[in-house]
């Protein structure tokens, strides 16, 4: 007898009551548990308190922000964070991306789109259910990835990513030595073509390097190909 799976469950941390109760209706609708906080102090205490899947994390409330939640959530977890960001204020989406954000939703906007980028995260995080997938192991050099744990080593040093990040470095792993373009990456990483100026894919990337280890010449493993993509190095 197959097993019912267990239902995911989001956390909504947000100061907007009505926007909060509309998101959570609409979300549970698209068979989510839900829970929700409205300031960022409460929601974390949730995070130790429930098991959580991935939390959508605004960034404007009282009593602690959602830069100072997401860093809250950081020291201890890599659960998938979303944040929700004022349209077009860059600063804070970067810097959100750069604490280890999985992706932004720019505010207003629907709750289609919430879900979608809920979905899209919450599909490359699952760990694979093949059996061929158990034992396989990517090796590039120093890098060392196990696919279906979602683990990295450098040199035999765990290296710990987010889930987006993680999902990056696997799309160039298997491209090793090819260069995959911006918006390649984000279709397949985050689920979402890459709208015009935004830089995602830059942040998250330069966060990977900076936890990667150096090749012996100096260098990073992965490049930027101008005006093309990206590139892991063979090595």
């Amino acid at each position: 007898m197959n097993e019912t799976p267990k239902m995911q469950t989001v956390l909504l941390i947000d100061d907007d009551v009505v926007l909060v109760e509309m998101l959570k209706e609409y979300i549970e609708q698209e068979n989510f548990a839900v829970l929700t906080a409205h300031d960022g102090m409460a929601g974390a205490q949730m995070l130790t308190q429930h098991a959580v899947d991935i939390v959508v994390l605004d960034v404007m409330m009282p009593k602690l922000n959602g830069i100072e939640t997401l860093k809250v959530i950081r020291q201890h977890s890599n659960l998938p964070v979303i944040m929700l960001t004022a349209k077009g204020d860059n600063t804070d989406r970067i810097i959100g991306l750069e604490l280890g954000a999985d992706d932004y939703v720019p505010k207003p906007s629907s709750p289609r789109e919430i879900v979608a980028r809920i979905r899209a995260i919450l599909r490359r995080v699952k760990p694979s259910e093949a059996p061929n997938m158990h034992g396989e192991i990517m090796r590039i050099g120093a890098l060392s990835m196990w696919p279906a744990e979602r683990r990295v080593t450098w040199a035999d040093t765990p290296v710990v990513l987010t889930s987006t990040e993680y999902s990056l470095l696997e799309i160039l792993a298997k491209n090793a030595g090819q260069v995959v373009t911006k918006q390649e990456l984000s279709i397949q990483a985050l689920g979402r073509p890459l709208a015009r100026f935004d830089r995602s894919i830059d942040v998250h990337l330069s966060s990977i390097r900076h936890k990667l280890g150096l090749l012996p010449d100096g260098r990073h493993c992965i490049q930027t190909v101008f005006r093309s993509g990206y590139q892991l190095i063979k090595h």
